[in-house]
């Protein structure tokens, strides 16, 4: 669990941000504990409360708080579950008896709630929030993840959740349930994917059933560099109804995406070599009988190889997806050999998709054991010809260096731990 706490002079602001996502139905005002109101009815006199509260003490400047409280996307809470945690929490950082909204957020792709309430008491007694983050929260956060088996804050860090494409048959096609099923899968895409185009995100998203769209040529969406969500079917083709970038909470509009598209070319360039060395292995000792097959093999290495396909079924680009390092390449950024165009001829596949049977199936190349590994000028590495055994092991020294560590020094530590 992650908690976040903003404090500001201004009630009406967090009060406002929270009662509007109920109304847009992206919330849920699960409580108004320690007020005297009908959760249905009495919603708008919650913040004219509050601001008598506040009005006891005229002196206190800061006198608002706003508090979420996050959850990982694989926790699954209930109402009940999460109002006990807010409780809980309250209490522990000495708010237990203050007047407080309770608010349960659909906006995003992890459980989270949000609080608003004041630090001044009916007894005209100021709660300090000097380090309340440090000296209160903090140890309250992690009592709650052991008496609840909640995944720790440190865990979320690190932890890569798993999401599931989107079953296009099983979303209600409302604005709202639409938004929400879009909305896990771009915050588990989004932050973490190293893209350097709308191509090599989509590439990702449709991994997921979901789409990022400019508009059509000429359309007001494109003219104003407008983005749009959608869902995808089994076949790929868009069903229900698209979102605005701007609508979600993440903002992931495109002027915002092109500021990531500048850091991620920076950010997956230590990959490149690791990933082209994992596709050469592929195709040179393991016989590809049709693109399918190709992309199995790919796929036992933590690869993903989307191709692009055109209104005529001629694939004219392939994107590769390293899920182990998020990293995302169109072929023709890795090299010419690695393009749609060459990877066909590597293959002697053809350009054109049976949608009847998918690729078709032709023999494959690749005679011999050994392999050529060469630099950016084309000439030849020291590791000229290899065979299987030596390519993985140049494969393992690639993967060490990508990591920035040592690979002859893993190897050593690993030998003095047997």
């Amino acid at each position: 669990m992650v908690a976040r706490i903003k404090c500001s002079s201004n009630i009406r602001k967090p009060f406002h941000y929270n009662d509007n996502k109920v109304k847009e139905g992206e919330a849920y005002l699960l409580a108004a504990e320690n007020m005297l109101l009908k959760l249905d009815t009495d919603r708008d006199k919650a913040v004219i409360l509050l601001e008598k509260q506040i009005a006891l003490r005229p002196d206190v400047k800061v006198n608002s708080v706003h508090i979420s409280l996050n959850f990982s996307p694989d926790e699954e809470l209930s109402n009940e579950q999460m109002e006990q945690i807010a409780r809980d929490y309250m209490e522990g950082i000495g708010f237990g008896n203050q007047p407080y909204l309770l608010y349960r957020h659909f906006d995003s792709g992890h459980p989270h709630c949000h609080i608003v309430t004041t630090n001044i008491g009916l007894d005209k007694s100021r709660i300090s929030l000097h380090q309340i983050g440090k000296l209160k929260s903090e140890p309250v956060r992690k009592e709650l993840e052991n008496r609840y088996g909640l995944i720790k804050a440190e865990q979320q860090n690190t932890r890569t959740s798993t999401i599931n494409p989107l079953d296009a048959s099983k979303i209600q096609y409302g604005k709202v349930a639409t938004k929400q099923a879009i909305s896990k899968v771009l915050s588990a895409v989004i932050p973490f994917y190293k893209y350097s185009s709308l191509a090599e995100l989509n590439a990702v998203l449709g991994l997921y059933n979901v789409k990022a769209e400019q508009g059509n040529n000429g359309s007001r969406i494109e003219q104003n560099k407008g983005l749009v969500y959608r869902v995808l079917d089994h076949d790929g083709q868009c069903i229900g109804v698209p979102i605005k970038a701007s609508l979600f909470a993440d903002k992931p509009t495109l002027p915002n995406l092109e500021k990531r598209f500048l850091a991620n070319d920076v950010a997956r360039s230590k990959y490149k070599d690791l990933l082209k060395s994992k596709i050469d292995i592929t195709l040179k000792f393991k016989k590809c009988a049709s693109l399918k097959e190709f992309q199995d093999r790919l796929k036992s290495m933590d690869i993903r190889l989307v191709p692009r396909v055109n209104e005529d079924g001629v694939i004219y680009g392939l994107t590769y997806i390293d899920l182990k390092s998020k990293a995302v390449f169109n072929g023709s950024t890795l090299g010419k050999e690695y393009s749609a165009n060459a990877i066909m001829e590597r293959i002697h596949l053809p350009k054109i998709i049976n949608p009847d049977t998918g690729f078709e199936k032709t023999n494959a190349i690749g005679k011999g054991n050994t392999t050529e590994f060469r630099n950016e000028n084309n000439s030849a590495s020291p590791y000229y010809r290899l065979d299987e055994k030596s390519a993985l092991e140049l494969l393992m020294q690639y993967e060490y260096a990508a990591s920035n560590v040592p690979y002859e020094w893993k190897k050593r530590k690993k030998k003095r731990k047997k």
